[in-house]
């Protein structure tokens, strides 16, 4: 039997911007990664733009020096797509509203999720609080108004309110325009 042979894959794998978002991430500027690696700053910078290939002892020096793993830089990017009223439907417990999660579902990091809010739509009759550290409401379109214990925040179009969602709060559309808001809550408050 004659051995087939395979053509390589049409994939560019972008070494280089991987490996400068490890260098940046470590705070290390590229002249100490040169000076670390014995290779030139003319060479790395190269190497970051992927104007050239390192050999792969260059390659294994530099993952050694920024601590990462060679295999890494081959991975496939973890992106997934949620469409336009593809995402599940949740109950966050808004009157008036219609909710979808519109980032994974799986994703434990943190959750989008997009709302359409009638008129007189709101967050019910009293203060509540969320298990999530960081609370972000982005209005599309019409206009919200959120209360706090001590404060109340009027937001239209492009608005946005960042708070913690430990903290007491309530939300209630105004005027007579269908609101569409954009939460985003860190860490998710479920994942499946």
């Amino acid at each position: 039997m004659r051995p087939m042979p395979l053509e390589p894959s049409e994939r560019k794998v972008p070494l280089g911007p991987r490996l400068r978002a490890a260098r940046q991430a470590r705070g290390m500027t590229i002249e100490e990664l040169a000076r670390t690696t014995d290779l030139t700053k003319g060479f790395l910078s190269r190497v970051e733009r992927d104007m050239t290939s390192p050999s792969v002892s260059s390659l294994v020096s530099i993952c050694d020096v920024l601590s990462i793993q060679i295999g890494t830089l081959f991975e496939q990017p973890d992106v997934q797509l949620v469409r336009d009223g593809d995402g599940p439907k949740v109950n966050l417990g808004g009157v008036d509203t219609v909710e979808r999660l519109v980032s994974p579902r799986g994703e434990g990091r943190l959750q989008v999720i997009r709302s359409t809010i009638n008129p007189e739509g709101n967050g019910g009759n009293d203060l509540y609080a969320v298990a999530a550290d960081v609370d972000v409401l982005h209005v599309l379109a019409g206009q919200v108004q959120v209360q706090f214990s001590d404060n109340v925040w009027d937001l239209g179009p492009g608005d946005t309110l960042t708070f913690s969602g430990h903290e007491p709060h309530n939300w209630r559309v105004l005027g007579d325009e269908v609101a569409e808001v954009i939460w985003v809550l860190v860490p998710a408050l479920w994942s499946s």
